[in-house]
């Protein structure tokens, strides 16, 4: 079987609530989807979702990409010999690692349609489902409280408070949230970069009543040596999200003991085939992993997923990042069910597109 087609095009998606994080407010975002046909009827599909603060990407420059490297590269390829397009794709495609996922994304959906197995299925099948957090923006205390109510009366049992922009308020809305929700709810809280180490230890000191469960990249990504220092010197789990880009970030966190645990997001590392790089190297230096996203398309979520219920030590699922999109057409790649995501059963990712809402314009 070969490759004889790529077709890719943006999607622009609204959000129904927008949200503010440390660095940026977003309202919507544009993933960009990808299909690869082949000669034997079987087709792949996959979605980037680039994140230009994160990822160094854009939608236009991910379709370019696909249109002019990617698709010269794998027309006429065996789209079962996945690592050995993906590396040819290595170099190419640095700087642009979603559009890699995307490609990693279709061509695992194609082997798994082959396969006539779900994903991961195909990866190990550790586990059938996983909780996910889901994310409470920057907001004032009275509306970051009755949004987590809201979450909590969903169903959901991991709610994730971003902040990084003021301490004591940070504080203030930690407290309140978990004097609202009880004990039973697990609290998550991400910096997103925007403390000082100093911050980020008087937060701890300002929340341990809470029970924060995990803080997540409170340091700025491009000084791991911060991150190293909150680390040591507080007993909360922290995270790495930002400063874990690539397999020799993660062997730097992993060496430096920089961090407690990792995010790995497949639109920050390139997709499944090195997110299970980077889940050996985190798993053999006894770090903990969650498998985050962005602002993705179920589609992608779905990948995100198929790779955590493959791995033993992802334990944490923040996959929440379809939830609010509005004109999804990969809706239904996942089942959500009183916070934990399941896959959909069927062969490959799982989705099967209405060509109707599922294809270029014309």
């Amino acid at each position: 079987m070969k490759i004889v087609g790529v077709e890719t095009w943006p999607v622009q998606m609204p959000l129904s609530e927008p949200y503010a994080v440390a660095y940026e407010t977003v309202s919507g975002t544009t993933n960009v989807f990808l299909r690869l046909l082949t000669d034997g009827g079987l087709t792949g599909v996959g979605c980037a979702a680039p994140d230009l603060p994160v990822t160094g990407e854009d939608a236009p420059g991910v379709t370019v990409a696909i249109r002019d490297i990617v698709a010269p590269a794998l027309r006429g390829q065996d789209p079962f010999r996945w690592l050995h397009l993906l590396e040819r794709l290595r170099e190419p495609l640095l700087a642009h690692p979603s559009a890699k996922a995307a490609v990693d994304m279709a061509l695992f959906d194609l082997l798994g349609k082959r396969a006539n197995l779900p994903v991961c299925t195909l990866l190990g099948g550790y586990r059938e489902g996983i909780a996910t957090s889901v994310t409470v923006g920057i907001l004032p205390e009275a509306e970051t409280v009755a949004l987590a109510r809201d979450y909590a009366a969903r169903g959901f049992r991991a709610v994730k408070l971003k902040g990084g922009t003021d301490v004591a308020s940070d504080i203030a809305r930690v407290l309140r949230v978990r004097e609202a929700l009880g004990p039973e709810i697990e609290l998550r809280f991400d910096a997103n970069q925007g403390y000082t180490v100093d911050d980020a230890l008087r937060f701890v000191r300002g929340t341990e009543t809470a029970g924060i469960e995990i803080l997540e990249q409170p340091t700025p990504r491009r000084e791991p040596d911060l991150l190293g220092r909150v680390t040591r010197q507080t007993a909360l789990p922290v995270m790495a999200d930002e400063s874990l880009m690539t397999l020799v970030d993660a062997f730097r966190l992993a060496r430096g003991e920089l961090a407690d645990m990792v995010n790995v997001k497949l639109m920050k590392v390139g997709g499944i085939g090195e997110a299970i790089s980077i889940n050996a190297v985190a798993r053999s230096a006894g770090l903990e992993v969650m498998v985050g996203c962005m602002d993705e398309a179920a589609l992608a979520i779905a990948a995100g997923l198929h790779f955590a219920l493959s791995r033993p030590n992802v334990v944490y699922a923040d996959l929440d990042g379809h939830l609010d999109l509005v004109g999804d057409p990969s809706a239904g790649a996942v089942i959500l069910r009183d916070g934990v995501l399941y896959p959909t059963g069927r062969p490959g990712l799982g989705f099967d597109p209405d060509p109707a809402g599922f294809s270029p314009a014309p």
